[in-house]
């Protein structure tokens, strides 16, 4: 037999051994679920919460208790007491906290921005108003009161998800009280006088080991959170629709530069004062609805996006999205792969988006008309990044329809188009529980691409694949497909997964983020997860996984085996081990065998005040120039997190890298990262943040201060600045600080109000 034969042979016998496994009692866990009913009593008035839970309103209703301890061992009943009440009005749900604690004064509580405390104590909800296993809200609040919401699917989370809503929390000598109020107008659900919804109420633990304790029981055998919740029933006449939202803003900018970015005597120009204003509006008129419009958006990101090292990377970096218009309801628009990235439309004039959810079916459109759009075009060794002054007319289109216990069928459609060319992209996906434990996903898609006729925007004469076609901007016109299949098994003990991509020479997505095409490959994996619970180890997994490439010419192009080695010590200590011992891939032309290297991880987060981490990867790899070779090198990243109090804490974040000539003298690259952020918050709603970075590649430093006021998700108001240094070696007396000079900087203000009705 051949070499390859033996490979399919041992994917195949990966395949049986996982289908012959044994079987869970996932219809089991899902019955249990069912057994958990409460009933929140209605109250005809609303109230203002506090921390305390003294309004007459909640005797009205009796307690439920978290009893099930789901993580690290769902087999043992939770070690502390959490209490449960909801109330409901017309308006608004009530749900209140008491957690019991043997030792309050170890209660872990921040004051942060939110979504900013993953390490605290907290308590919250999961809320699946549909009750389809499909999609459900987290409403999460610390100890302290600092909210953090997100939007959740059977096996991921999205915390870019932001809803307006209202907490409240006080530490007592026996443990802590957390309150929620959200308003119905924060979230979706039927339209239909009587609610039933999927619920499951947590509480984050985090002392000896990090303990996740939840309402029902809970099985780590079953992969799917949301199929395990109870339910909330009976809540009657509450009130959502015909809601509108409009959020005005507006803003200022002054923006100075070197006349030339390479010359530190050009002379700086300072631009005048630049005002901006518009704003959004939204209407829902229904329960499951929403219209969303915006005139003249201002999309400032806050949040910077962290530098990275590519140095050697030959293709498109991905930068997830931060800009609210684009963040909201995305998750109606994510498909399996990457057809659709809001980052692609990069300074629209106006957008607008319609959504609609129901129990079976959800459908989101997104409209919006850009300036300065910018074009990936994708290759087989590397692709390339297009910026232009063009604009773009862009549509998206997403329906899904749910088959039922963590199964649909969706579709994408994605234009764009620009004054000579455009950009057309079907698509359609799945994922299909086949049986307990087992799944089959996968998405296949079709692009229609007519190119650009300016070789002066875009010259690149490199072949797409074998085709005719070439990834110059001059007018072709071509089409591609792609094919991505999943066969997986997901449980407690034993997973193991086969899948197949497919991305022709002539893909693009234009509207999405697909940037390395031309190629056919196949992957396995298998993994073990064992759980002692023991002084050390709390739990782990052993897990193995290898790929095979092939272009669309069927040339054998990479494969490799990786095997990952990941342990929960005690103490909420993290030590990952994971080692390439097969790796042969072709680059240019040439092929390159024995590329292995190795990588050692830990985290620790058992000090409060205090927590840090770090890896370190040893090994050979490709110095991926015009001439590649192999060389030999390591990556070293550290992190270290300090909170001397709740209110301030410094991270700072440390990247090297280094490539060397195998066996000689020649450095092929070397430099390195630093970060740190500094953040004090003056109150839940008031903070001061400094953002320092230094990049040895670009010989760079960026200093981003900021101070910012946020009422709520949506009203807030900041002001700051951005500056940008660069190292002249500057020997002149008007040198700024060791040689570096300002070559960039710019001020901002902003102020943004939300108006509910």
């Amino acid at each position: 037999m051949s070499q390859t034969g033996y490979y399919y042979s041992f994917i195949f016998l990966c395949v049986v051994c996982g289908i012959i496994a044994p079987g869970t009692g996932m219809a089991q866990d899902q019955q249990n679920a069912l057994n958990f009913s409460y009933e929140p009593a209605e109250i005809a008035d609303d109230f203002d919460i506090t921390g305390r839970m003294d309004d007459p309103a909640w005797n009205k209703v009796g307690s439920t208790l978290l009893r099930y301890q789901r993580q690290p061992n769902d087999q043992e009943a939770a070690p502390v007491e959490t209490r449960v009440k909801v109330l409901y009005s017309r308006d608004h749900l009530y749900i209140g906290f008491e957690s019991d604690d043997p030792e309050p004064a170890r209660i872990r509580a921040n004051v942060t921005d939110r979504d900013g405390f993953f390490g605290d104590d907290y308590v919250g909800v999961i809320l699946d108003t549909y009750s389809n296993n499909q999609q459900a809200y987290e409403f999460v609040v610390n100890p302290l009161g600092i909210q953090m919401d997100a939007t959740r699917t059977a096996t991921s989370e999205d915390f870019s998800f932001d809803a307006l809503w209202y907490s409240e929390a006080f530490i007592t000598d026996s443990g802590y009280v957390a309150v929620m109020k959200i308003p119905f107008k924060s979230f979706n659900f039927p339209d239909k006088g009587v609610q039933n919804w999927a619920i499951q109420f947590i509480r984050n633990y985090p002392r000896r080991n990090r303990y996740q304790l939840s309402w029902t029981n809970v099985s780590m055998d079953n992969p799917c959170l949301l199929c395990q919740s109870g339910e909330l029933s009976n809540i009657r006449d509450i009130e959502r629709a015909k809601t509108v939202e409009i959020l005005p803003y507006a803003a200022a900018t002054h923006r100075g530069a070197l006349l030339d970015q390479n010359d530190a005597e050009s002379g700086f120009n300072n631009e005048r004062i630049h005002t901006k204003a518009g704003g959004s509006i939204s209407y829902s008129p229904t329960t499951n609805s929403s219209l969303e419009a915006v005139v003249n958006p201002d999309f400032s990101q806050i949040e910077t996006d962290a530098s990275q090292i590519s140095v050697n990377e030959t293709f498109a970096l991905y930068f997830s999205e931060k800009r609210p218009f684009f963040v909201k309801g995305s998750d109606l628009f994510s498909t399996r792969e990457n057809l659709y990235y809001s980052r692609t439309i990069n300074n629209p004039f106006a957008a607008a988006k319609f959504t609609r959810a129901t129990n079976s079916f959800s459908i989101a459109f997104l409209s919006a008309y850009d300036r300065d759009a910018p074009f990936i075009v994708p290759g087989r060794e590397r692709s390339s990044q297009v910026q232009t002054n063009l604009n773009a007319y862009n549509n998206i289109i997403r329906g899904k329809y749910n088959l039922g216990e963590e199964s649909h069928l969706g579709a994408l459609i994605t234009t764009r188009n620009y004054e000579g060319g455009h950009n057309y992209v079907g698509g359609v996906d799945w994922a299909l529980a086949v049986a307990p434990n087992y799944y089959f996903r996968g998405q296949a898609g079709y692009s229609n691409t007519r190119e650009l006729d300016d070789v002066n925007l875009f010259f690149d004469p490199r072949t797409l694949g074998s085709s005719s076609y070439d990834a110059t901007f001059n007018g072709e016109q071509f089409g591609g497909t792609l094919l991505s299949t999943e066969f997986s098994r997901e449980s407690k003990y034993y997973n193991f997964s086969v899948d197949y991509e497919s991305y022709s020479p002539t893909l693009q997505t234009q509207s999405g983020f697909i940037n390395n095409v031309d190629r056919r490959q196949i992957g396995f994996s298998q993994g073990i997860s064992y759980y002692p619970d023991n002084n050390f180890l709390s739990q782990g997994s052993l897990r193995a996984s290898g790929n095979w490439r092939y272009d669309f010419d069927g040339e054998f192009q990479e494969r490799f085996i990786f095997v990952r080695f990941d342990n929960k010590l005690v103490g909420q200590n993290d030590l990952n081990i994971r080692f390439l011992p097969l790796n042969d891939e072709r680059f240019r032309g040439q092929m390159f065998r024995n590329i292995y290297r190795g990588n050692i991880s830990f985290r620790s987060n058992t000090l409060e005040t205090f927590s840090f981490g770090g890896s370190f990867e040893y090994g050979r790899n490709i110095n991926r120039a015009q001439v590649p070779t192999v060389g030999i090198g390591y990556n070293i990243s550290a992190n270290a997190t300090v909170k001397p109090t709740p209110r301030f804490r410094m991270t700072l974040n440390y990247n090297y890298s280094k490539l060397s000539e195998d066996g000689g003298d020649q450095t092929y690259y070397s430099g390195d990262i630093y970060r740190l952020n500094t953040r004090y918050n003056f109150t839940k709603r008031l903070f001061a943040r400094l953002i320092t970075e230094y990049n040895s590649f670009s010989e760079e430093v960026q200093i981003y201060p900021l101070l910012y006021y946020k009422a709520n998700a949506f009203t807030k108001f900041y002001i700051g600045m951005t500056s940008y240094h660069t190292d002249f070696y500057d020997d002149s007396a008007n040198r700024s600080y060791w040689g570096y000079r300002q070559t960039q900087r710019e001020f901002f203000v902003k102020f943004q109000y939300l108006i509910r009705s």
